[in-house]
């Protein structure tokens, strides 16, 4: 520090201060990506161009050759340069910085260039390398490149950060046959021999995330969006529903992007538009920009998908395209704020499917979307606030899951509300024009949408951003003679800290000739509701019947009991839900009592999208709340409730749902046979439509269930003629063997990584390995599935680790299974915090179970 003593050593400081700081403490080499890193090089490097070229040979288990120029800019050359490979030294054949040849340093996962080789200005590195096969998804005839969150760096050598954009200019050799799609237009080709050579045009300006490239033998069709052509590849082999999904996946993108663009006023923001649907992908779909990845199952749909699969296929397509906007082409500096592209690509969707189904359906599907889904984190030990911190990328990937991607849907509608919509929409366009194909945080969002009004922003972003859980409402009402003289609502955080949530939703009063609609804004503790006082004593209290209040609501037992008369769908699914959550948290109603409710209103409810929502509750409190004694008691009742349902419902679609729902929980012999001659002679009851998948679903639901049946299985591989479909069969037929040993041998060679490739089809496996038939024998994997979960979040893709450690623990009720994870907790104290939250979350009902099953 300089303290003032003269002219001249006043000059002294302002002359040697600068060149002090520019001397930056040297980042330490570790694994991944640390935050320290991210923010040097950010400062140190622009203007960054990849020149990548890979050689995909035909065999999957031949490696693929590469090379790369990297070029950039230096700012200043003060240190060593670290550039991110995730890979051993072997990979690496030569280097050559600036024309000089370089000897290959690596360490911790970072190629080191020593400063000597370097300078300030224009730099370029060229190397020669192996590619990484982890993240490119290699299959036998078709691969996929993947490199969310911090993936980029396993496949070749990068600056694998979000606020390092560059453009990529991609060269692929691939076999003869196959078809290719990148983030940039194809240029031309060249045949040589077996192989094709496909040059394409530099990338628009892209994180290494959004880097994207697939190959493989798919069918290609190409088809006007507006004024650009489209190109789909895919490798779905049913006609009819190649029929019935090509135009609509077409249709559905220019809907999207018709909406954005006039939401945004933005046009398109990249120089093409190109989806690709890949078999089993692991997640619904993933943004890159000229080359979308979406699960093929999502896309293609037969002549028996129910609204509620139309509708998220719009949603899926939607949410995917509102990223090209959010995320894309405004992205976040750091993976702190990766829910930010998710909650604008969410809330933008709903939105587009508010446009294209109404406003009803809209509200009822964001309500269905996003607060039970909200509710399954954020009422747990393990709950995560929206905003998280990260040190390092390479635990980026825990930052995914239900509360970014359904609670901040939930947040940003409140804080549309609070704003005006229209307000708000300013507030976004002005932050998308000013970090245009550039990178921003949730701070710099917030100043913008501050300035369009007078709302202290600061402080509701605080409870509803930066801090988990929900809050619990609780009520009382006093009487005067039949009038009510005093009406309080309360609010309490369900954990933690005292907090409380600014929101707004209303409470109904019901009278046998009309109700009173009381609109509530809640904002501190407790709540005097002044507009009730004087009113007559209702017969029942129904609490949010719009669906937009968020936490544990009241629930009035009286309302519960007469919401089949409510003619309003919407009304009807915020009391389901509200009584769903109140059971669980052991208030008002019992498991055995809720499923009882529920189970007698199968034949009233004929709204498709609340159908589904109570037979998922039916099925989730069969199977995880009752005693299996109980089960058993209720089973032959239930099976015939619904099967009695199904025969009166009007609607194929609701028909269909009951029927899912027989499937899931039948256990009587005559149950069973009944539904092995309808897989059997693949005729389904009357009015519904089932596909080649609902009766591959139906042998799983046979194998798991039967003891005697064994060939099921390789019956219906038979009936498949689709490849990959066939091969997923075939991955699954040891978790469903009744032979003991063969599922055991099946579980503990998950171990190994190379066997844990296809995620999607793992989940899967172990949901039936740890089905609550299997948990006698099964049991013992818990333990393992524990151990192994610091390996699943290291090599697995962003929602294996959720999904990993939900199908291993979330159907378990036993005291024995909750004690093993609080234990594990216990003797792990340094365990990796977000890790730990993961585990927490998905042993909730394991936890709740204890305490309500009698």
């Amino acid at each position: 520090m300089c303290a003032v003593k003269s002219l001249s050593f006043l000059l002294f400081c302002a002359l040697t201060i600068p060149a002090f700081a520019q001397k930056a403490e040297p980042v330490a080499v570790e694994n991944g990506v640390s935050y320290q890193l991210a923010n040097y090089r950010q400062k140190a490097i622009d203007n960054i161009q990849y020149t990548l070229d890979f050689t995909i040979p035909a065999e999957k288990s031949k490696e693929i050759q590469a090379t790369e120029i990297i070029a950039f800019d230096l700012k200043n050359n003060n240190q060593l340069l670290q550039l991110d490979f995730k890979q051993d030294a072997a990979h690496i054949k030569s280097i050559s910085v600036n024309g000089k040849q370089a000897n290959t340093d690596l360490q911790h996962e970072h190629l080191l260039i020593d400063k000597s080789l370097l300078h300030t200005g224009a730099n370029k590195i060229s190397i020669d390398f192996i590619a990484g096969n982890e993240s490119l998804n290699r299959n036998e005839d078709y691969l996929y490149a993947l490199f969310v969150p911090d993936h980029a760096r396993s496949v070749f050598p990068c600056f694998d950060q979000p606020d390092l954009k560059a453009k990529f200019l991609l060269t692929l050799t691939v076999p003869q046959g196959w078809n290719v799609l990148a983030n940039g237009v194809k240029k031309d080709s060249l045949a040589k021999g077996n192989q094709v050579t496909y040059h394409f045009a530099n990338s628009d300006k892209l994180p290494t995330y959004l880097f994207s490239f697939t190959a493989g033998k798919y069918n290609s069709v190409i088809k006007a969006i507006g004024n650009r052509k489209a190109e789909f590849l895919y490798r779905e082999t049913d006609q009819a529903k190649i029929k019935l999904s090509v135009d609509s996946v077409f249709d559905i993108h220019k809907n999207a992007i018709d909406f954005l663009q006039g939401y945004t006023g933005i046009g398109f923001p990249f120089q093409k538009v190109g989806f690709v649907a890949i078999p089993d992908f692991q997640f619904g779909g993933m943004e890159h920009p000229g080359e979308v990845q979406y699960k093929a199952s999502s896309l293609f749909l037969d002549d028996g998908a129910t609204k509620d699969q139309l509708i998220s296929r719009i949603n899926l397509i939607s949410h995917e395209t509102a990223h090209m906007w959010f995320g894309d082409m405004v992205t976040m500096r750091w993976f702190n704020d990766v829910w930010m592209k998710e909650v604008f690509a969410n809330f933008m969707a709903d939105k587009v499917t508010e446009k294209l189904m109404g406003s009803e359906t809209f509200k009822l599907k964001f309500l269905q979307d996003h607060y039970p889904a909200a509710y399954g984190v954020d009422r747990t030990t393990g709950a995560n606030p929206i905003r998280q911190q990260l040190d390092n990328l390479q635990d980026a990937g825990s930052m995914y899951g239900n509360i970014i991607y359904h609670k901040a849907p939930i947040m940003m509608r409140g804080l549309e509300m609070l704003m005006g919509k229209e307000n708000f929409r300013k507030g976004v366009q002005e932050y998308l024009k000013k970090y245009a194909y550039s990178n921003a945080t949730w701070p710099d969002l917030i100043a913008i949408l501050s300035k369009y009004t007078k709302a202290d922003l600061y402080k509701w972003n605080k409870v509803w951003v930066n801090q988990p859980g929900r809050p619990v409402f609780d009520y009382k009402v006093s009487y005067s003679g039949d009038k009510i003289s005093k009406f309080t609502l309360t609010q309490h955080p369900e954990f933690g800290e005292e907090r409380y949530w600014p929101q707004t939703f209303n409470i109904l009063l019901v009278y046998p000739d009309h109700s009173k609609n009381i609109p509530v804004s809640v904002s501190d503790k407790s709540l005097n509701i002044t507009k009730a006082i004087g009113g007559k004593k209702p017969e029942y209290i129904v609490f949010d019947t719009e669906g937009v209040g968020y936490g544990l609501l009241p629930l009035d037992t009286i309302a519960l009991k007469n919401v089949f008369k409510v003619h309003n769908p919407l009304q009807r699914a915020s009391t389901y839900i509200t009584a769903y959550e109140n059971m669980l948290a052991g208030r008002y109603i019992k498991p055995d009592q809720l499923i009882d409710l529920l189970s007698a209103g199968l034949k009233a409810e004929d709204n498709e999208m609340n159908l589904r929502l109570i037979t998922g509750y039916i099925g989730s409190i069969y199977w995880e709340f009752l005693s299996p004694a109980k089960r058993k008691d209720l089973i032959v009742k239930l099976e015939d409730l619904l099967w009695d349902a199904m025969q009166q419902q009007a609607a194929a679609n609701n028909k269909k749902v009951l029927f899912k729902t027989y499937q899931d929980i039948y256990l009587s012999n005559a149950a069973k046979q009944n539904i092995y001659t309808i897989w059997q002679k693949q005729q389904a009851p009357a009015g519904i439509k089932l596909a080649e998948d609902d009766y591959t679903s139906l042998a799983f639901s046979i194998a798991l269930k039967s003891d005697t049946v064994t060939h099921v299985l390789q019956q219906q591989e038979e009936r498949i003629k689709n490849a990959d479909r066939k091969k997923r069969i075939e991955f699954l037929m040891p978790a469903l063997a009744l032979d003991q040993q063969t599922r055991d041998q099946f579980f503990y060679s998950l171990k190994a990584r190379k066997n844990r490739e296809k995620e999607a089809w793992v989940g899967t496996a172990l949901y039936y390995l740890n089905h609550p038939l299997r948990q006698k024998t099964s049991v013992k994997y818990v333990q393992t599935s524990l151990d192994m979960a610091d390996e699943i979040q290291r090599t697995g893709d962003i929602f294996f680790p959720s999904s990993w450690l939900g199908a291993s623990l979330g159907s378990y009720q036993s005291h024995e299974v909750a004690q093993m994870v609080r234990d594990f907790i216990k003797v792990h104290p340094n365990y990796n915090p977000k890790l730990r939250d993961k585990i927490l979350q998905a042993a909730d009902n394991v936890f709740r179970a204890e305490k309500l099953i009698d």
